[in-house]
């Protein structure tokens, strides 16, 4: 029988840290969803879309960096929130993040059996689903080492499909490499021919969600901190190469997109990617693309399952629920969380079969706004941590890594993800996820609080009964 604690193992290093970052950004958001983006915002909103997104995220990295360097727990924010702004929202954040993850994992596991069935007619997709979901799990169950070298090896292919893409598209665009449709370099003339913002400003405002969904992993860097060796010298590392790598492999893409394709056509019937590939006169680009998106997809399904199972761990580790779900074998995993969370996406996935509408609706609204809740968390538990900080006796220059210009980072950190939230009101098709959002939020305070009256009633009642006991015993001498 194996030995039982409650201890996760440090195997993390600074290489496997990037990667997984990077895994849980580069997925089906930016192979798939950048058309929807160019389409809706065009050429050059899109960019400013990704832009503004990318800045966001790079603040609230910044005020995670702090946080994490000077207490690396695994699943970081939520014991942040719960530390400096109050339990209910620790358990909040967790609940979300979790459930962020989880809804993942149900569209993933669909998405990779589709697209093997694409290539395989006559296999059920059910089987190739029930596949990767044993191989995500195995990759989890074996040792964080062992996730994070899988992890390490899904990302290597998407980083460097990206770079290719970028490369291919760039001598493209100057002319280097013919283009279908085009005598001469085609430059970057299709960014500008039909005005800057061709659907109207409001379009950038109103793909923000889209944008920000593609961008949510990135906080990853906080949950492997209790995973990390030297997270003193790793995570500052990771941080502060996620801007660069942000605009490199987003927005370089989108640019490429939007110069080669018309905003109009990005998005409409098939990946922005396959389209650039095919006017480049690539065989079998549909294939390639296939199988990349399908690296991205197990990639995502690989860091989603790590994260939804660190942040139940970390809630039981807290005491939050029981505390159970923190036991870990002596390879340093946490068993009964990891396939708690497996099971999640599983009744996510069978949701969207049975209750499509309803069920599932709200779930993917309610994950699609929960990493914007996760980053104001965090923003606002920064601020706290350096008044606490600050008010103990300690100084800043204690700190080995600081939020630079402090308080005004993590301050607009914290607004603009609350702008971003908010303006989805103005895009009818995205309203919806707001009022799901609120009173899910809500419910989660009235759970957390109202599991903490009824312990804190049964402690009254036992310290009661225990006086009663005690007051028996006393007369009976």
């Amino acid at each position: 029988m194996e030995e039982e604690t409650t201890k996760l193992q440090r195997k993390m290093e600074a290489r496997h840290l990037l990667m997984i970052s990077l895994g849980g950004v580069i997925g089906t958001g930016l192979f798939l969803s950048s058309g929807y983006t160019i389409h809706e915002a065009g050429p050059v909103g899109t960019i400013l879309a990704y832009l503004v997104g990318a800045v966001i995220v790079y603040l609230v990295m910044l005020c995670l960096g702090e946080l994490s360097v000077a207490m690396p727990q695994t699943g970081s924010f939520h014991v942040y929130a719960d530390k400096f702004i109050g339990p209910g929202t620790g358990f909040t954040v967790a609940i979300l993040y979790w459930l962020t993850w989880t809804v993942a994992l149900g569209s993933e596991f669909t998405a990779a059996g589709l697209i093997m069935h694409d290539w395989f007619k006559d296999s059920p997709t059910w089987l190739w689903s029930v596949l990767f979901m044993l191989i995500i799990f195995m990759s989890n169950a074996l040792s964080v080492r062992f996730f994070a070298e899988t992890e390490f090896f899904f990302s290597s292919i998407k980083v460097v499909a990206i770079i290719l893409f970028i490369l291919l598209g760039t001598l493209a665009i100057f002319g280097i490499i013919p283009l279908k449709g085009y005598s001469s370099a085609p430059l970057f003339h299709n960014l500008f021919k039909d005005g800057w913002f061709p659907t109207g400003f409001k379009g950038v405002f109103t793909t923000m969600l889209t944008v920000n969904y593609a961008f949510s992993g990135t906080e990853l860097i906080g949950v492997t901190a209790g995973e990390t060796k030297d997270p003193a010298k790793n995570i500052p590392k990771a941080i502060h190469t996620t801007l660069i790598r942000l605009c490199l492999f987003f927005i370089g893409s989108i640019i490429v997109m939007s110069a080669l394709i018309p905003w109009k056509e990005a998005g409409v019937t098939e990946s922005p990617f396959v389209l650039v590939l095919n006017s480049l006169g690539f065989p079998f680009a549909g294939a390639i693309m296939n199988f990349v998106v399908l690296t991205a997809i197990l990639s995502a399904a690989n860091s989603g399952l790590y994260a939804s199972t660190r942040m139940l761990w970390s809630l039981a580790n807290e005491h939050m629920i029981p505390q159970k779900y923190a036991r870990t074998n002596k390879r340093g995993i946490p068993m009964i969380a990891l396939t708690l969370s497996m099971l999640g996406g599983l009744l996510a996935l069978l949701s969207s079969v049975i209750a499509a509408s309803t069920v599932y609706l709200v779930l993917v609204s309610v994950a699609g706004l929960a990493v914007v809740f996760v980053w104001m968390a965090i923003a606002y538990a920064e601020i706290q941590f350096r008044k606490n900080w600050l008010a103990s006796g300690h100084t800043v220059t204690e700190l080995k890594f600081k939020t630079p210009w402090y308080p005004v980072v993590p301050w607009l950190a914290f607004s603009l993800s609350l702008l971003s939230c908010v303006l989805i009101v103005f895009d009818p098709t995205q309203r919806p996820a707001l009022f799901y959002m609120i009173p899910f939020v809500i419910l989660c305070y009235v759970v957390y609080y109202t599991k903490e009256k009824i312990k804190l009633n049964l402690q009254k009642k036992e310290s009661a009964q225990t006086g009663i006991e005690e007051t028996s015993r006393n007369d009976s001498k």
